[in-house]
């Protein structure tokens, strides 16, 4: 039931810390991936680890293009017949978005709000739409996106990542729902939601030069009764789930993988 061997996944966002570990995991299970990125040199690297383990392909693609997304999954289509999974891994946020502590809110750089909202929301949406349409004629697929705990607290600081991933969560219900009632039941439509891991992006925000926390960093641990940021490899076993035949009756869900952080009040 939990069987991934030679299904066909597309992985977008395959070269970021969680991106890369899911793609070791899902080669080591015997899919086959297909992985998606926006840099040629950090694609061939991971193509490398991952050809010694699986069959696997990888195109350089913005996620935001659709034209460019339509040509990958005839690429895809052509190579393997079909398309059995989608995972959205893509994501990330730009400094005018983020309002730091002698900022406030009327500081935000709009311009860079609109990106983060393009690539988070959008990013996840048209790749959704083109891959998900081959799912469509199929009548059998499955999507996983990446939620965030931005969605149901407000956390400080990251006004725009946490505005575009409330946007795509809404998404995953909309889509799960339009896709189960018009093409049937073999289609599913779900996002993750990380807690906190240590990425390229936010080891800064977390981790100070010599390893310490930082201040934000200290108060993610107070709050996470796991008091403990999460291991990349920690996010695999669920998604391994979500797009397996084992979840074959779950659609439309947001599954925490947190240490417990959504779940704690802080008292």
């Amino acid at each position: 039931m939990f069987s991934l061997q030679n299904k066909v996944i597309i992985l977008t966002g395959a070269t970021g810390t969680l991106g890369s570990s899911l793609a070791i995991s899902l080669a080591n299970a015997k899919a086959k991936i297909v992985i998606l990125g926006r840099t040629q040199s950090l694609l061939n690297s991971l193509l490398e680890t991952l050809s010694s383990k699986t069959e696997t392909a990888a195109h350089v693609v913005d996620v935001m293009d659709r034209e460019a997304l339509e040509q990958v999954k005839t690429k895809v289509i052509n190579q393997f017949g079909h398309i059995d999974i989608l995972i959205n891994a893509v994501g990330g946020n730009l400094p005018g978005a983020v309002i730091s502590d002698d900022q406030t809110i009327f500081d935000m750089s709009v311009p860079d709000f609109d990106e983060v909202v393009n690539l988070n929301l959008k990013g996840t949406v048209l790749p959704s739409i083109v891959f998900g349409k081959s799912m469509s004629e199929r009548g059998k697929g499955s999507i996983v996106n990446y939620s965030s705990m931005t969605v149901n607290q407000a956390l400080t600081r990251v006004v725009g990542y946490s505005a575009a991933k409330a946007a795509m969560e809404n998404f995953t219900r909309w889509m799960a729902v339009e896709m189960a009632l018009k093409f049937g039941d073999g289609i599913r439509i779900n996002a993750i939601s990380p807690g906190f891991f240590i990425g390229k992006q936010n080891q800064k925000l977390l981790l100070n030069d010599d390893g310490s926390l930082t201040e934000r960093g200290e108060k993610i641990i107070r709050n996470t009764p796991m008091k403990r940021f999460g291991k990349a490899e920690e996010l695999n076993g669920a998604i391994h789930f979500l797009c397996s035949d084992s979840s074959s009756f779950v659609t439309g869900i947001v599954l925490p993988i947190d240490g417990g952080f959504s779940a704690f009040s802080g008292v």
